[in-house]
């Protein structure tokens, strides 16, 4: 087996160049119809015939008005079984031929017309043989025989014979599975390839072996595709314990100043720096869980991935933001609930993805939320709305950025850490969905995330 991809490729076109070549240039020399010399014994039978042909002649003395009648009984008397003969003469007078097959033998006398090489050709369902030269006193005359065809072609393989470009056309075809086994060959190792990227897109850092087969070309791909994966799944786990320290090393301090705080409440009772301090105590808390979170989230192997349909998945999160809405003095409507859709992910990042989404529209909006679902043949899409004062255009792309923070309303005022929205996009494209902002015709901020139905073909 070739190991060179580029010699594999070179040598099949070019070995498939020659098989065409030669089958369109030695299948005509294998039509059984083609003009070929007599075997021994055809020559002898001819020869033999020839010869009482010519002694039936010399015992029938010419007659000037009946002189054909003695050809044809002549013949008529040594003509083998199943079989005629013919006599032509000098001037080119066909005689014993019947009307029908005229054109055949006249093609067949031109094209073999020396008696010293006498030859034989194929049509139809015919064969013709000759010519033998038959003297009869001072006329000589050409023999020529007409017999069954000893086999013969079907018509099709004829046709193939007569139209060269149908010829080239079939030998095309014939030559075709070679390229498709080498278009597959080919393609094969490339698949692999792509379906293992897609799972490093997707999260999936583990390395294929099998990646490590075939062509040398891909064997070398292969090969740096998984150094490439041990290399991102080393930075992906040297980022989470980064991150687990770092959140460890903070909630030390973090601890102590919270201690502290409480110490001095005791001591001094309540103020307003004290207050202050709490809050950014606590925001400080809330900023450290929100980066675990993120961080999990990123690493799509923490991931378990299960069937589940949306309205079981949704349920909670929609009660528990309708009850925070009646105690917060607002209204949160859902015109269109969540049907029995099929998904497929991990059920507590779509969950919380939305519930992160929802509190986020509670937090901002002046009195109303609106939540709505909708489903086609390709995913489900979710509306959320609020009456908010909304983000800018500007702005719009930038909110998923962690700790991006708008100029306007939405602002560190608000109690956010700036990592919400971010952890949301995180899980819904490790899910291979979506999400975007746009203006909501509530008047606030509208966050729209769409993600895949699950089938039995998915991933």
């Amino acid at each position: 087996m070739i190991s060179s991809l580029t010699t594999r490729i070179f040598a099949i076109f070019w070995l498939t160049l020659a098989l065409v070549l030669m089958l369109v240039l030695m299948l005509p020399k294998l039509d059984s119809r083609q003009m070929t010399p007599l075997l021994d014994n055809e020559q002898r039978q001819g020869t033999m015939i020839e010869q009482h042909v010519e002694a039936e002649l010399s015992q029938d003395p010419p007659n000037d008005l009946m002189w054909w009648r003695r050809l044809f009984r002549a013949i008529d008397k040594w003509a083998p079984p199943g079989q005629r003969l013919l006599l032509v003469t000098s001037e080119g007078r066909v005689i014993g031929a019947q009307h029908n097959e005229m054109q055949v033998i006249r093609n067949f006398i031109g094209q073999s017309d020396n008696a010293d090489r006498p030859q034989k050709k194929k049509y139809g369902r015919l064969e013709m043989v000759g010519p033998f030269s038959i003297r009869d006193g001072e006329d000589n005359y050409q023999l020529y025989l007409i017999r069954p065809a000893g086999s013969s072609q079907l018509d099709f393989i004829n046709l193939l014979f007569d139209r060269p470009l149908l010829l080239l056309i079939v030998t095309m075809l014939i030559s075709s599975p070679l390229l498709l086994w080498l278009a597959w060959s080919l393609a094969k190792p490339a698949r692999k390839l792509k379906h293992a990227a897609d799972d490093v897109a997707a999260g999936n850092l583990r390395q294929r072996p099998e990646l490590e087969s075939g062509p040398q070309e891909f064997l070398a791909a292969g090969a740096s595709f998984n150094q490439m994966v041990s290399a991102l799944e080393r930075m992906m786990n040297a980022q989470q314990r980064l991150l687990s320290d770092i959140s460890h090393e903070l909630r030390t301090p973090l601890t102590r100043l919270q201690l502290a705080t409480a110490l001095m409440r005791r001591r001094h009772g309540e103020g307003k720096e004290l207050g202050r301090i709490e809050m950014e105590a606590q925001r400080l808390d809330g900023m450290i869980n929100d980066l675990l979170v993120l961080s999990r989230t990123q690493h799509k192997n923490a991931l378990v991935s299960e069937a589940i349909k949306a309205n079981h998945l949704w349920s909670d999160v929609l009660e528990d933001a309708r009850f925070e809405a009646e105690q917060m003095g607002k209204v949160l409507e859902i015109p269109y609930p969540p049907g029995p859709w099929p998904l497929y992910g991990n059920p507590s990042s779509l969950e919380s993805a939305l519930e992160n989404i929802v509190r986020n529209a509670l937090r901002y909006s002046h009195s109303k939320i609106s939540v709505s679902f909708a489903v086609d043949k390709k995913g489900i899409t979710v509306h959320v709305d609020d009456d908010g004062p909304g983000v800018s255009q500007e702005d719009r792309e930038q909110i998923f950025r962690p700790f991006y923070r708008t100029d306007e309303a939405r602002d560190r005022e608000s109690g956010g850490t700036g990592l919400g929205l971010a952890i949301v996009d995180n899980a819904i494209q490790q899910h291979r969905g979506s999400v975007k902002a746009d203006n909501s015709p509530l008047g606030g901020l509208r966050l729209t995330i769409w993600l895949p139905l699950y089938t039995t073909h998915s991933d």
